[in-house]
């Protein structure tokens, strides 16, 4: 099995689990003399056994991970951190660009005038920047999806 289907698998049986959750829950009380539509107990052991599975298979996408190199430095886990802080940086920026904005809501000259202490220039291309940087990895990790075996 290739590490993508892997991952593919490990969002259908997280899918899956969530809705055999809200199966459960609606299925754990009935009107007095009815009965539930399905059997609580046995969503329960199917959610367990799914447990067991996703539990089996993020430890083998894991141990892929920190076994398959992403380039001559680098493993793939520690490509994952990488573009997963590059993308924590670009939603901060977009928040501070955001923030930095200046919106003329002004009706005369006695009211409040903002002025920004951000270049909204400078923060738009370290947006750019870090965007182009984010693109590049998970491109280059999508492709090693395909290529990398499961551990």
């Amino acid at each position: 099995m290739k590490l993508a289907e892997a991952l593919i698998e490990r969002a259908e049986i997280q899918k899956k689990n969530g809705q055999l959750i809200n199966r459960i829950k609606t299925n754990t009380k009935v009107q007095e003399g009815d009965s539930p539509s399905e059997n609580p107990q046995e969503l329960i052991a199917e959610y367990v056994g799914n447990m067991k599975y996703l539990l089996d298979l993020v430890q083998r996408i894991n141990r892929t991970n920190n076994a398959a190199l992403f380039d001559e430095e680098t493993n793939i886990a520690d490509a994952i951190a990488q573009r997963d802080c590059l993308g924590s940086r670009i939603k901060a920026y977009r928040e501070f660009y955001e923030s930095a904005m200046i919106r003329s809501d002004r009706y005369s000259r006695n009211e409040i005038k903002f002025v920004r202490c951000l270049d909204t220039n400078e923060l738009q291309s370290q947006i750019n920047k870090l965007s182009k940087e984010y693109r590049e990895i998970d491109t280059k990790l999508q492709g090693l999806n395909w290529t990398v075996e499961l551990v």
